[in-house]
């Protein structure tokens, strides 16, 4: 089966009407007026999904759906967002959990009606979905593991981030859908060959995207003998003017650089300032000369930068089995969206969307986390994955040297 850069954007479109059409149905309900700020498709490693909502605790509503798309749905709420909609549907409700409880499943049921109707609508199909069940829970354990979770180790992953104006707090819509039956879909909406690209070598290029950040990992080990772990691996799609949007406003201190070859395209390591600093002087065990980000700090994290960044590539070229050069690393430390806004405009100029490819790295001895973010040349991604031998794509996770 194969899926092309229009299939992706109807249905990237489709999550994000959903995600407008319950967020309108908010405003009518309580007066809170939300804006829907980013939405991907993911293709993710099922246990790695929702590690992007950390630690803290969560609410909302979960449902299960079934007809012409099925899978499972899920309304998670910000800790203390549910308070404000619940005094706002209904003041003084949030005092009494039996009664907040039913505030927040009645305002899921309506606002999770339009997500799933909207996909009917398209589909021109029935979809039906069960009554919503409350849940809590900490981080990723707030998601369910999925409608086949027994079947498939990868999944297509749907995710809205809405936030209302004012405050510092939202929600986010996750849709899990079963993953045959949307291939199927996608595949069925696919249209030119030139630009379609078969779902399995997706799959098998996240893999080994793993692979380069394990190596990355195992350069950083060697450099500095702190034991290192590859976490997240992951390829996400969406139009390239929300690419920023998911690195928000956050500082972060890193490298970036330009690499090329088959693809071309940006490498960003990004640290948090905390993860930046602790990492830095882990690196170089000498007293630094003040606190805060120093011109130390800058120096140890721009070679940081420039080891991972080859132990990626590299990691990337012996699994494309091509040349992929890069300029040495740039420091910059900047708000996140500030720093891959400019990245993302020159990737602008000659194509509409963006593959974009997020690993993490973490250690227990040091108090840090990397991010890697890859932006390559949607046209050239193509020819690379078109170029790749995948007979075997159920033993990708074999030696690379036997499948490739």
């Amino acid at each position: 089966m194969q899926v092309d850069v229009q299939s992706l954007d109807t249905f990237n479109q489709l999550a994000h009407s959903g995600a407008q059409e319950a967020t309108a149905a908010l405003a009518q309900m309580t007066g809170i007026e939300a804006t829907v700020e980013v939405t991907h498709i993911t293709l993710i490693d099922r246990a790695d999904v929702g590690g992007e909502l950390g630690t803290g605790t969560f609410t909302g509503v979960q449902f299960d759906f079934e007809g012409a798309l099925s899978g499972e749905t899920v309304l998670v709420f910000e800790e203390g967002s549910t308070d404000q909609i619940v005094e706002a549907l209904m003041p003084g409700g949030s005092a009494d959990e039996s009664m907040a409880r039913s505030s927040v499943e009645e305002i899921g049921n309506i606002m999770m009606s339009g997500f799933i109707d909207g996909w009917a609508d398209y589909l021109g199909a029935g979809i039906d979905h069960t009554p919503p069940t409350y849940i809590e829970r900490d981080g990723a354990n707030v998601l369910p593991e999925g409608p086949d979770a027994a079947d498939n180790d990868q999944v297509f992953v749907f995710r809205s981030e809405i936030r209302w104006a004012g405050a510092d707090i939202g929600f986010y819509i996750y849709m899990l859908p079963a993953y045959d039956p949307m291939a199927e879909l996608m595949a069925d909406q696919a249209g030119s060959e030139d630009d379609a690209i078969p779902i399995e070598k997706l799959e098998a290029f996240n893999r080994m995207t793993r692979e380069g950040t394990k190596n990355a990992a195992s350069n950083v080990e060697m450099m500095s003998g702190i034991e290192t772990e590859a976490e997240v691996s992951q390829i996400s799609f969406a139009p390239i003017e929300d690419v920023p949007k998911a690195l928000g406003e956050e500082t972060v201190v890193g490298t970036v650089v330009e690499f090329t070859g088959a693809p071309s395209g940006y490498l960003l390591v990004l640290f948090d300032e905390r993860s930046g600093k602790n990492v830095a002087e882990a690196l170089m065990p000498v007293e630094m000369d003040a606190d805060g980000l120093t011109d130390q700090h800058k120096s140890a994290i721009e070679e940081l930068g420039n080891i991972i960044t080859s132990g990626f590539v590299d990691g990337w070229a012996n699994v494309l089995q091509q040349s992929i050069e890069h300029t040495p690393p740039r420091l910059v430390h900047d708000m996140g969206k500030a720093v891959i806004d400019p990245l993302a405009a020159q990737l602008g100029q000659h194509q509409r969307h963006a593959f974009i490819i997020d690993s993490r790295m973490r250690t227990d001895e040091v108090d840090f986390e990397s991010e890697i973010y890859a932006l390559p040349n949607e046209a050239e991604l193509r020819e690379a994955l078109d170029a790749l031998a995948v007979e075997r794509a159920d033993q990708t996770e074999a030696d690379v040297e036997e499948i490739f």
